[in-house]
């Protein structure tokens, strides 16, 4: 009877976990397709151009690069996740309390370089801490990070009608109050029984990681492709605000970007093959698919147009992300993968978004949406010749993989 009880105390644990583990990733993410979608509106608002917004967000990526490894190091040493994501938390509310209350250029610069020096790593963070709580296993965390994508899928399509009615300022508050329930459903978290998952030192192997030829024009072309979709991320919802469209059809578009992610990585999980020249031709045809896609927004003429267009976004931005991944651990050999991972993230996520922000402001203020647009397609279009062009060479038996020890590059399908 004892051991009964026992044994249902430590299932109702395991439920109050997952349950706390559940709105977590719903807030975490939900607060962070607030900060994406809608803050460039925001700032619109107070009377910065398109120029300004750009280099004004271009700065997040660049903070990353510090912000990672420090809160990464932290979080080795204290060897306490749930109190980092916590502080990072904690760091990204009262900050941009200052951002939505700074009235001079220099007190919201100042302000965006501290948010985004808590906000960039929340995400890898997070899901490091989501890890710990699960041991590692990964259908767990596929179900937790599920709740994720609904939270933002949700919020994207549920704050379009306040923000319409209320105003663009009381963005403030709903940033504030999702940021303060996710904290508090950290509380109710457990704490850890073991130490937190924690990954090597990324920058050890760098040294081999950037001597493989084939992986280092893997990347550029890569770079190539992601700037557009970044500048797409950032200059969307303005676009569909020029045009006329109300902050409800923003939350439509995002909602439907969003939306059929989740279906995406199911189906390039269960079905595609694991080898390079596979992955190199889907990665072509995926890159097509984003010409595709900154052609039909460059000719959009109505809000609704834009909306519905962002459905490709699960194909080509999940598509290009699931494969870009298994591509990188097919071209980097296995003791240097960790490194070779970061560099393909850092790539798409922190020298694209650099260069996407600037260049795609100067572009939007001066040019316009549709020349913006067209320069995306030409860039996504130099891109998938790239890859084609890298499929052709491994098809035709010239690749040789890059090999460390005994592991070689190219694996078989599993």
């Amino acid at each position: 009877m004892q051991e009964e009880s026992i044994s249902l105390q430590a299932n109702n644990r395991v439920l109050s976990t997952f349950g706390s583990l559940k709105w977590f990733n719903f807030l975490v993410y939900g607060t962070m397709v607030l900060f994406t979608s809608y803050f460039q509106l925001y700032l619109q608002d107070v009377g910065m151009n398109k120029m300004e917004i750009g280099l004004l967000l271009s700065i997040g990526p660049f903070v990353s690069i510090a912000a990672n490894p420090f809160w990464g190091m932290w979080t080795e040493r204290s060897q306490n996740i749930r109190v980092i994501v916590l502080l990072m938390l904690a760091g990204t509310l009262l900050f941009s309390l200052l951002i939505f209350r700074a009235n001079t250029y220099e007190t919201i610069y100042i302000a965006m370089i501290l948010f985004y020096f808590c906000q960039t790593p929340l995400f890898a963070q997070s899901n490091t801490l989501v890890l710990s709580y699960t041991e590692g296993d990964a259908r767990r965390f596929g179900s937790l990070r599920l709740w994720g994508s609904l939270g933002w899928a949700i919020t994207a399509i549920a704050a379009g009608p306040i923000v319409q009615a209320a105003g663009v300022p009381v963005l403030s508050y709903l940033f504030a109050g999702m940021l303060a329930l996710a904290m508090l459903s950290l509380a109710f978290l457990p704490k850890l029984q073991q130490p937190a998952l924690t990954s090597p030192n990324p920058f050890r192997g760098f040294r081999l990681v950037l001597g493989n030829p084939y992986f280092l024009v893997f990347i550029l072309f890569g770079v190539l492709v992601s700037i557009p979709n970044t500048i797409n991320t950032t200059f969307m919802p303005l676009y569909i605000n020029d045009m006329g469209g109300s902050k409800t059809m923003v939350g439509l578009a995002v909602f439907l970007s969003s939306i059929l992610e989740f279906g995406v990585f199911w189906l390039c999980s269960r079905y595609l093959r694991r080898n390079i020249a596979t992955l190199l031709g889907w990665l072509a045809l995926v890159s097509v698919l984003f010409v595709l896609r900154w052609w039909l927004m460059a000719r959009s003429t109505t809000p609704l147009e834009v909306a519905f267009i962002q459905i490709l976004h699960s194909v080509t931005f999940g598509g290009f992300f699931f494969v870009g991944t298994q591509l990188t651990m097919l071209f980097v050999p296995a003791p240097v993968r960790s490194s070779g991972q970061m560099l393909f993230t850092l790539s798409w996520g922190g020298i694209s978004g650099m260069i996407g922000g600037i260049l795609g402001g100067w572009l939007f203020h001066y040019l316009g949406a549709q020349s913006m647009y067209e320069f995306c397609l030409f860039l996504a279009l130099i891109g998938a010749l790239g890859y084609g062009a890298m499929w052709l060479f491994v098809k035709s038996g010239s690749y040789r993989p890059v090999s460390a020890g005994n592991e070689e590059a190219e694996d078989e399908e599993p």
